[in-house]
């Protein structure tokens, strides 16, 4: 296949304008060194990891592959400092930040030569993220799977919103498993698509077989943004989100929402398998998928797609 050259590819030093989001429960060194030999940006999934995991699973990144990979922090989490050293250590080359104020540790890790990227839903906080030195910006629209915007800005909206907004290149997320998805992403002015959900139901993803099979048998309308009084997350409809949602419809306080929440919820349902008491975060476009398959393949797939479209776009027969 072809490769592609614009500034997202040359940045991250990869092939295709394809990043794998770094999904907790989902994104170890198995997943992420699988995408970057395929040609796209891998990304390790800090969040569901100890920074004494998250350096095994560098390690084991690097030693799987010789292509470009990132690690992805959510700064919303703890520990995060420890993560931030072990990815000087290990001499990471590109960080993916989200969840929190990219002004925090954008400057620190621009000055150790990393490459920084932040996740945004919206115009305001992309010119925050450039501001801080921000190299891209992801900008992630409602359809996402995981922690969203409570602006609940469709992708098809944010992306011109964004890419307005700020001169640095733009990488568009939420809504996007097929090439077609990622070409009417680039229409649209971003110059990447980060993809989530279609890598949950990737051979090499660590989390649960049976989350798998019940990603790819979700049909239309079966998820949901929920939690807003905390942090939202898109949810697929189970046992655990019907709690959610009557403690929602009759206005339950955000400390009530966290007790529910409790501790362990998206390891339980993710990674451990339990579809009924587990939280179970994916994007509207699981609707879409209906197998499980290497990320090669994945890979392979998104770029065909990709550039069918690029050379006819408006062809019905395509």
């Amino acid at each position: 296949m072809q490769p592609f050259s614009n500034r997202v590819t040359k940045l991250l030093g990869i092939e295709y304008p394809i990043i794998q989001a770094g999904m907790i429960w989902t994104s170890g060194w198995r997943l992420a060194s699988a995408v970057s030999n395929s040609g796209g940006l891998g990304v390790i999934g800090a969040g569901s990891m100890t920074p004494e995991l998250l350096r095994e699973h560098i390690k084991k990144c690097k030693a799987a592959t010789t292509k470009p990979f990132a690690v992805n922090l959510p700064l919303m989490y703890s520990g995060i400092q420890q993560q931030i050293e072990i990815i000087e250590e290990e001499k990471v080359a590109i960080v993916i930040t989200s969840a929190g104020n990219p002004a925090a540790w954008t400057p620190y890790l621009k000055s150790k030569g990393i490459r920084v990227l932040h996740v945004v839903s919206s115009g305001k906080f992309a010119r925050k993220a450039a501001a801080a030195g921000c190299d891209a910006v992801i900008a992630e629209g409602f359809e996402a799977g995981g922690h969203n915007g409570r602006e609940e800005t469709t992708t098809l909206v944010l992306i011109p919103a964004v890419c307005k907004a700020v001169q640095i290149p733009v990488i568009a997320a939420g809504g996007i498993a097929t090439g077609r998805q990622l070409f009417a992403c680039l229409a649209l002015g971003a110059e990447g698509g980060q993809i989530g959900t279609r890598f949950v139901g990737s051979e090499e993803a660590s989390n649960h077989l049976n989350f798998k099979n019940r990603v790819i048998q979700a049909g239309e309308g079966e998820t949901q943004l929920s939690l807003k009084k905390l942090t939202p997350v898109r949810l697929l409809h189970n046992k655990f989100f019907e709690q959610v949602q009557a403690a929602e419809e009759r206005g339950a306080s955000a400390e009530e929402l966290s007790q529910l929440l409790g501790k362990g919820r998206a390891k339980k349902g993710m990674f451990e398998g339990n579809l009924e008491e587990g939280e179970l975060e994916i994007g509207q476009v699981s609707a879409l998928l209906d197998s499980i398959e290497p990320a090669q393949q994945i890979v392979n797939d998104l770029w065909r797609e990709f550039q069918e479209a690029w050379d006819r776009p408006f062809n019905a027969s395509a």
